[in-house]
């Protein structure tokens, strides 16, 4: 890799504002990698609620057909959260190129699919590059959507940033909505009432006591109580409706929650409900974990050993695309560059982690067998 090349090439990239409200620019930025990775491969376009997306393969596996299932998947997301328009300028001050979507993941994303135009036509196995541009805003219709599609895999590396360390766990999410209904009266009358608000209140305190709110960052289910609010806007007046919006993330380890339909998560969470409270469960994203131990983990591992990098396991207590699959029981990580900054003023990806990352990740898939080769994960 030519790093100057590549830093002049990233700068086109991140000069694109593609954000969720601009679906021009959304489908600008798969356009301008899926050129970047150039001809000689197959390209599979979708789209999801005006969200596209694209999975490309090399010809030599098939042709245009898809392979029934990927030994390995490079998964990217081109989307990025708003920022004002100086960030879509990057600048390079010593070790750090500077804009939005550096950290997060555009940088991350461009090493991966020169990785991939490189190393995919002579790989004894099926590699994808999953392009994605609405992975800030839920990533339902980009990975989730080609899954439904029939993309499927045996191992994922998701381009987030880590430092070259492996993110084997990511928390998942639960959006929740309490309504509760009463009967109004006069304030100085209360017992005459219902009070919808206290209702509420009651039920969250059932629920924080199972979950206890916490202090200091800690591996367990937390829960966020993001909004309540009533009609009423009067003093003296005892409230009749009432809604509370519930932001919870949970760990695979929570079998209350993990690897449960949104059905029984809302049968779940009514179990703490007063009378008059009903529940409306608006997203529910599985976890991502895998196993530890998992012979292409420790693949992966070594692979960015070999550059140096310790590559310890980290968590995340934020949500990611990680789930989805994880939630399919197909192993999938998170494995990037380094950076900081990520959706702030200041975005940054560590130049120097560029090369190592792109050498450790084509030093691993050259290093994976094939799914059907003697000696695989040796």
């Amino acid at each position: 890799m030519d790093l100057n090349t590549f830093l002049a090439t990233a700068t086109e990239l991140l000069a694109l504002p593609s954000t969720a409200d601009r679906p021009d620019q959304l489908r600008r930025a798969v356009d301008w990698v899926v050129d970047f990775v150039g001809p000689g491969f197959t390209v599979e376009r979708f789209e999801s609620a005006g969200k596209p997306s694209a999975l490309l393969y090399a010809d030599a596996h098939g042709g245009a057909a898809r392979p029934a299932s990927f030994r390995a998947i490079l998964n990217a997301h081109l989307d990025v959260v708003s920022a004002e328009a100086e960030q879509f300028r990057a600048r390079i001050e010593g070790d750090r190129i500077y804009a939005r979507g550096a950290q997060d993941m555009k940088v991350t994303g461009l090493v991966q699919a020169q990785v991939f135009r490189e190393v995919a036509p002579r790989l004894p196995y099926p590699l994808a590059l999953q392009l994605v541009a609405d992975e800030e805003v839920g990533g339902r219709d980009g990975t989730l959507h080609q899954l439904e599609q029939g993309v499927t895999g045996e191992f994922v590396v998701i381009g987030e940033h880590s430092r070259l360390d492996i993110v084997a766990d990511s928390k998942g999410l639960l959006h929740a909505r309490l309504r509760a209904s009463g009967r109004g009266a006069h304030g100085a009358y209360p017992w005459l009432g219902d009070n919808a608000v206290l209702k509420l209140v009651n039920t969250v305190t059932r629920l924080l006591a199972t979950y206890p709110p916490v202090a200091e960052e800690a591996w367990r289910t937390t829960v966020n109580l993001s909004r309540i609010d009533t009609p009423n806007r009067a003093y003296n007046q005892v409230p009749a409706d009432a809604q509370a919006w519930l932001d919870i993330r949970f760990p695979a380890e929570d079998d209350r929650l993990n690897g449960r339909t949104m059905a029984e998560v809302a049968e779940f969470l009514v179990s703490f409900t007063e009378p008059g409270v009903s529940v409306q469960v608006d997203h529910f994203d599985p976890p991502q974990h895998v196993d530890h131990d998992n012979r292409d983990v420790a693949e992966l591992r070594r692979a960015a050993q070999r550059q140096g990098y310790p590559s310890d396991f980290l968590r995340k207590h934020g949500a990611g695309d990680g789930g989805f699959y994880s939630g399919r029981g197909i192993a999938a990580v998170a494995f990037g560059v380094g950076g900081a900054g990520q959706h702030g003023p200041d975005e940054y990806a560590e130049i120097s982690t560029i090369t190592p990352y792109y050498r450790a990740l084509k030093d691993f898939l050259e290093r994976l067998r094939g799914a059907d080769e003697p000696g695989r994960h040796l």
